[in-house]
């Protein structure tokens, strides 16, 4: 390599190009159809041979009678229409900082706005029919308490014109896990077959839809140890089915697995008994405009006078890194951990939140921990990048050979090139070497990048001052002096809020041009112009990213800076960083053989 600067800088731009292009060309939004039905119009095909044909059309839900929700965790109600989990708030997370502002909703009734629900129901097999199994439009009774906590569970029952009596009973314990329970006695004198299933469904796409490509929004799941994620848009290219009047793709799972759809931060998924084998079903009702996720389970027989029982879980709530861990590890729910998104760099990503939040657990503020993990990384590539100093400081001690070099090459090249290569060669120098800090800091930078994004434990997380969302841009502005003047900053995404940046943004700025004046600047007039630019632009680009990103990029610079002035200081290279500020602002000389500039005629000078 002639110059490791011209690798630097094509990596530089490679980066500056992606992020520009990120932020440019967002991915397409749907639009939503406003003309949503009021429910899902067809139950789910039977996953044996027999026909199932389709359910009537379900009242609407919210004009039920309902069983009041009340844990630690969540608010809301079940409807006794269908059973319907259909209305869920997250008591612990609110719509925007201000306390007093409304908690999330996780689910929504039918009748209002993006209705999202969860079911549970039976498919009739060999002499049943629709009408004797429970679906999305039974009434089922309370038996006992109406209030669902994470003490006392509730029960539901239902009679059906085929002798059959039906007991659901719901718990719920102290985070976000539901557990359904279906007992069936046959009171009748034939043995019968139905098969159990359950459903979420979706009408609409989320309000809140992100549409950020390097997140994932959509349906998730894990069959068998395979993870399953499809954006809506997807789903809405599924095959059609036109039994099922919708658009449909099936996933079998012959030991465990789990599905359901997954936002930013919140997610809903049917979790089946592990080791009961059934069907994972991602859908789309074109006709209304309805997603839908299914487990559905194979046929089963319940003798007459016998009973059969059935168990299976939902998850419904906000994706905490240790809530859902703990799913994983103490409950069975096989690769949980892997419905938060943690992106292509998963083998860093998962061990940099780890550490994160263990930090954040003993520190108590999550931007000090971030600060406190941009340490322990910086140690721990330090011995590469120590070695990667040294070469570049030998390099400089090489800059007056190289020089003679070139005065002698003239525009011989090659002769140039081969001269070069004898004396790094001689001195044992790699000038590759240089390049090794920044590849090594561009997964860094893309994983942290991806942890701050996807987490939600940096959602509303504060750090100090004015700082009080390091999962969102600094809200500071220089249109208002950073507050100072009484006027509000400009709103965020305007053109006027990416021209008045904030005050880690210009940190991050300074923080760079800083660490570049380590170095006097590039002989050659293009590499200096870019290399002049370059802390500016990033400072304008990288400004409007997380706050929680841009102290880790600050700290990232400053943690350098220090450690390439010590190195260089300990091989006797005393870094010139003054004399090299003041390079930067000199004017360049006129080239030899340029003609003075023209006197204006006037008064003659005394």
């Amino acid at each position: 390599m002639e110059n490791p600067k011209n690798l630097l800088i094509a990596i530089l731009l490679s980066l500056l190009v992606m992020l520009g292009w990120f932020w440019a060309f967002p991915p397409e939004q749907q639009a939503n159809n406003p003309e949503v039905p009021d429910q899902v119009t067809s139950a789910p095909a039977q996953p044996v041979t027999e026909q199932t044909g389709t359910s009537q059309a379900a009242p609407v839900a919210a004009e039920a009678p309902r069983i009041t929700i009340d844990t630690p965790e969540l608010s809301g109600s079940i409807s006794t229409i269908g059973a319907r989990l259909d209305d869920l708030l997250l008591k612990g997370y609110h719509v925007t900082l201000d306390d007093a502002s409304d908690n999330v909703r996780l689910l929504t009734p039918v009748g209002e706005d993006h209705a999202y629900y969860a079911l549970q129901g039976w498919v009739p097999g060999g002499a049943l029919d629709y009408t004797d199994v429970p679906g999305p439009d039974t009434q089922w009774t309370v038996l006992g308490s109406g209030t669902l906590t994470a003490d006392a569970p509730v029960a539901l029952e239902w009679q059906s014109p085929a002798g059959l009596t039906f007991t659901r009973t719901i718990s719920v314990d102290q985070q976000y896990m539901f557990t359904v329970t279906d007992r069936v006695q046959n009171n009748s004198e034939a043995e019968q077959k139905l098969a159990p299933y359950g459903m979420i469904a979706r009408h609409g796409t989320p309000a809140d839809l992100q549409g950020f490509f390097v997140l994932h929004e959509g349906v998730v799941g894990r069959t068998d140890g395979e993870l399953l994620e499809t954006k809506y848009k997807a789903v809405r290219d599924l095959p059609a089915a036109p039994r099922e009047n919708g658009l449909v793709a099936t996933h079998e799972a012959t030991e465990n697995g789990w599905i359901g759809f997954t936002d930013h931060y919140w997610m809903t998924t049917l979790i089946p008994a592990d080791g009961q084998p059934f069907t994972a079903v991602e859908k789309y009702i074109p006709s209304g405009d309805i997603y839908t996720t299914e487990t559905r389970q194979p046929l089963m027989t319940v003798a007459a006078g016998q009973s059969i029982e059935t168990s299976s879980r939902m998850f419904a709530g906000a994706k905490e890194w240790a809530t859902i861990r703990h799913y994983q590890n103490d409950a069975g729910v096989g690769g949980f951990i892997d419905s938060i998104d943690w992106g292509w760099f998963f083998f860093l990503t998962k061990p940099i939140f780890s550490v994160l939040h263990w930090l954040n657990a003993h520190i108590g503020n999550m931007g000090v921990s971030i600060i406190a993990l941009t340490f322990l990384l910086k140690a721990l590539v330090l011995p590469l990048a120590y070695k990667s100093y040294v070469s570049m400081a030998r390099m400089k001690e090489l800059q007056p050979e190289m020089e003679a070099l070139k005065a002698r090459a003239g525009d011989d090249r090659q002769k140039l090139q081969k001269e070069m290569m004898v004396l790094y060669k001689e001195k044992k120098v790699n000038p590759a070497a240089g390049c090794l800090p920044i590849l090594i800091q561009i997964p860094i930078f893309f994983s942290l990048y991806k942890v701050i994004l996807v987490t939600i434990e940096l959602r509303h997380a504060p750090f100090f001052g004015w700082l009080q969302d390091l999962s969102a841009p600094d809200p500071s502005s220089l249109y208002n002096l950073f507050g100072l003047l009484p006027w509000d900053a400009p709103e965020a995404g305007t053109t006027m809020a990416l021209v008045f940046i904030g005050v880690l943004p210009i940190l991050l700025g300074i923080s760079m041009w800083l660490q570049q004046k380590l170095n006097p600047a590039p002989a050659d007039a293009t590499q200096k112009m870019i290399f002049a630019w370059m802390p500016w632009v990033f400072m304008f680009m990288l400004g409007h990213f997380a706050s929680g990103l841009v102290v880790y990029w600050i700290t990232n610079n400053l943690i350098t800076f220090s450690q390439q002035y010590m190195i260089m200081w300990s091989h006797g290279k005393r870094p010139e960083i003054f004399s090299n500020i003041r390079d930067g602002f000199k004017r360049k000389p006129a080239p030899s053989g340029t003609p003075a500039k023209e006197q204006k005629p006037g008064k003659p000078r005394k």
